[in-house]
């Protein structure tokens, strides 16, 4: 509320009528009485200023608005001029934060203090048809003291209700004011529970050290494992921020995780009880084009922060890295050095542990350039890639390891390798008297490549090549280098064709890409880090090169040719649809070229003549939209991999919905075929009620892989949402997991269960005395 006045400010007074009365020294404001004094308003109908007290005494409708926005109203307000002490009746006060108090009456001592008697407080508005009736949240207590000075609100002999009901009853307890954003003192408790850690509650309290910097300290107690005790420092700058945290745990029931074979046990007895991590984040703009941050995780096995669900850290697969980001104009930098963390249940002691085969990225590095004035009429643009990699241990499943289906693949070599890739293209469009738009293109792409590798990475290279199937000779050297030009041309003719309600446009398009041979194609030698994921399928049909990266370039003489379609109508409908299919022309087929993973293979483009893609979809004015996707083999049509996808969104209910089918591909490493059908949904039910719900169905192994339902409420003060989620391991190698969430969250006082806060939006705190 209001502070001081200045000294030399000047009170402006209107009313209907203004008596003097000199002997009283009283002067009286009647009928429509405004007063401005110092930013404070004041509005009533009669206002009594007695000048040897200073006091004002204001009565019917009195409505006070102090220079903080803070709104007063009453019957009857007994004030000084200056508004910093007084007595009020029967009052409502409604902040500029939208929190309101009610009581029967109050007292203000030195423009800082504030104490309601049998007063109310609550941060839900009032019902506007209902006025009367109690929100959804609100304290009830014998003393309600609103001191300005330490930015508290302090309640006596407390009751807090919920919908008019009292459910809970405290002696004594204090919240930051509303407008404090930042306060030291206890955050509310959350919960959680799973099978091995037991029952949680974590309590946290947060230390607003300076404006710029924060502690917060949050210890949890687990009925199974014990104390749980976690740090987050937190600091911000003009430029950026970063937070340094830590957690541990002496665990005191190790062995419960046993059953599940989990790499945080070891064997029962283990004395090595004690588990922790270290993780710090930071970002900082060097200038506005420039900025540098980092993610950093270490633990001290491998799966300490997503067992007890370390915020920020909890993450399956962690990518813990350092980098130098720059963006100008057309210009694009980025150097990173990464490496990621499986935080898998698999013991460290495994031979298949998925954590130990991922690599060190030291570093990664892109760098793209276009110049802002043509090139010879068109577009020039230049990229700049490099990695060095380092992994500890073969990635090897030639020999059907952890009994997957990825067969005959070396994923990463034991060992070192790095490559520097440096890439040029030109292109411009020419469009003809008759609307056809020839796109020439020109490229070049140079790259040099190093590798030292591990006997044991040589052995599985020459096991892979000598295995059935295998088309190429082994090849290993220390570098490699390789250079592609291509030159290509690309004719598009897109034709309107319009009526009265609707119009439609159909573009024939061919792409014509000529190039030599990719070389090492034919043998096992480069190996392929970056561009191991492979799909063809409509998005990528017109693709230049089809390979996801660098370690892999497309050579040989191609040709894509389809057919897009376009359609808008009046009454709000759109569609649209792609069909085509490429051709390998001349040279060899980089797509029937086996690499250390076979990216390519089965994908539809290791024949001359490549499976048919095609992709049909429309969206409607109510909410609903639709695609369908699929690749079908040249010969027979027979149905490849497809993808069907639909959406609606109207009202209070969404829908999306997804299938997915992909054929088997051994070569690849997928033996069988893959059938997935994935839903979800939300309904409003009511202006603050919903509930959602959302499922992963495996066809293929007769599973359903997870699924989610809920229930969820939420209004301008008050949210509410429980959750129960499942799920399952189609392989049978791990149990399946049942979890359930819940959070709370009451405006002004804080959040129950589990949720997150951001170094802007940490609360003032509350906490019990």
């Amino acid at each position: 509320m209001a502070g001081t006045v200045p000294s030399d400010s000047q009170m402006l007074l209107e009313a209907d009528t203004l008596v003097y009365d000199i002997d009283a020294d009283m002067v009286t404001a009647v009928g429509g009485v405004r007063i401005d004094y110092a930013g404070n308003k004041l509005v009533a109908q009669k206002v009594s200023y007695n000048r040897k007290t200073s006091r004002l005494v204001a009565s019917g409708g009195v409505q006070i608005i102090d220079s903080s926005g803070t709104k007063v109203f009453s019957d009857e307000i007994d004030i000084t001029d200056d508004f910093a002490d007084g007595f009020v009746n029967a009052l409502r006060v409604e902040t500029i934060d939208k929190t309101y108090f009610a009581a029967e009456s109050a007292k203000r001592e030195g423009g800082l203090v504030t104490t309601f008697n049998n007063g109310v407080y609550t941060a839900c508005a009032p019902c506007e048809e209902q006025p009367d009736r109690a929100p959804v949240w609100r304290i009830k207590a014998k003393k309600i003291i609103w001191n300005g000075k330490t930015q508290t609100i302090r309640f006596e002999q407390s009751r807090f209700e919920f919908f008019g009901f009292p459910i809970a009853t405290l002696p004594a307890f204090e919240i930051a004011d509303p407008t404090v954003k930042r306060k030291s003192g206890f955050l509310f408790p959350s919960f959680t529970g799973g099978s091995d850690l037991g029952y949680g509650v974590s309590v946290p309290y947060y230390w607003a050290i300076s404006p710029t910097t924060d502690l917060t300290l949050t210890g949890t107690g687990y009925t199974q494992q014990g104390f749980l005790g976690e740090a987050e420092w937190r600091q911000r700058f003009d430029n950026g921020q970063y937070s340094l945290k830590v957690a541990g745990i002496y665990q005191a029931d190790p062995g419960s995780f046993n059953d599940q074979n989990t790499v945080n046990s070891g064997p029962t007895g283990d004395p090595n009880h004690w588990r922790a991590m270290v993780g710090s984040k930071g970002s900082f703009d060097i200038n506005p084009r420039w900025q540098f941050g980092w993610d950093i995780l270490y633990q001290s096995d491998k799966n300490f922060s997503k067992t007890y669900g370390i915020e920020g850290y909890q993450a399956y697969v962690h990518r813990s890295e350092i980098y130098l980001t720059g963006l100008n104009d057309r210009n694009f930098f980025d150097l990173r050095g990464m490496k990621f963390d499986v935080q898998e249940d698999v013991l460290d002691s495994s031979p298949y542990s998925i954590d130990d085969f991922q690599p060190w990225v030291l570093p990664s590095f892109d760098y793209s350039y276009i110049p802002d004035e043509p090139i010879g009429g068109g577009e020039l643009r230049f990229d700049v890639n490099a990695r060095s990699i380092y992994r500890s241990r073969l990635d090897d499943s030639t020999f059907d390891q952890n009994e997957t289906n990825r067969d005959d693949l070396v994923q990463g070599i034991e060992g070192y390798s790095s490559r520097l890739t440096a890439e040029a293209e030109w292109k411009r469009s020419f469009i003809t008297d008759g609307g056809l738009v020839v796109t020439p293109l020109l490229q070049f792409q140079a790259d040099t490549t190093y590798v030292n590798q591990s006997q044991a990475s040589i052995d599985a290279v020459n096991a892979l090549a000598t295995t059935p199937g295998a088309m190429a000779p082994v090849d290993i050297r220390s570098d490699y280098n390789r250079v592609m030009a291509t030159a290509g041309m690309e004719m598009r003719w897109p034709v309107l064709f319009s009526s009265a309600n609707s119009s439609h446009v159909v573009e024939p398009m061919a792409q014509l890409f000529a190039r030599p041979d990719e070389r090492y194609s034919s043998a096992y030698s480069i190996p392929n880090e970056d561009a191991q994921s492979f799909v063809f399928d409509a998005a990528t049909l017109f693709e230049r090169d089809k390979f996801s990266g660098y370690d892999r370039v497309e050579g040989g003489t191609r040709a894509n040719i389809g057919l897009r379609y376009t359609g808008s109508y009046d009454n709000g409908w759109a569609t649209n649809a792609l069909f085509g299919q490429s051709y390998h022309l001349a040279g060899d087929n980089s797509f029937a070229s086996p690499d250390f993973v076979h990216a390519g293979a089965e994908s539809g483009l290791e024949t001359d003549t490549s499976d048919y893609v095609g992709l049909i979809g429309f969206a409607a004015p109510f909410g609903l939209s639709a695609s369908l996707s699929g690749r079908f083999d040249e010969q027979t049509f027979e149905l490849r991999r497809t993808e069907a996808k639909a959406g609606y969104v109207s009202g209070p209910l969404s829908l999306t919905s997804n299938y997915t089918f992909i054929q088997a591909q051994p070569l690849y490493g997928y033996a069988d075929d893959r059938h997935e059908v994935s839903a979800g949904a939300s309904l409003r039910f009511n202006e603050n009620w919903r509930v959602f719900g959302s499922g992963t169905y495996d066809l293929q192994a007769d599973t359903m892989v997870s699924d989610t339902i809920g229930l969820a409420y939420d209004d301008e003060c008050f949210a509410y949402a429980f959750t129960m989620s499942d799920s399952r391991d189609v392989e049978g190698d791990d149990s399946d997991e049942r979890r359930f969430g819940f959070s709370i969250s009451l405006r002004t006082l804080g959040d129950i269960g589990n949720g997150t806060t951001s170094f802007q939006q940490t609360n003032a705190s509350s906490f019990v005395r």
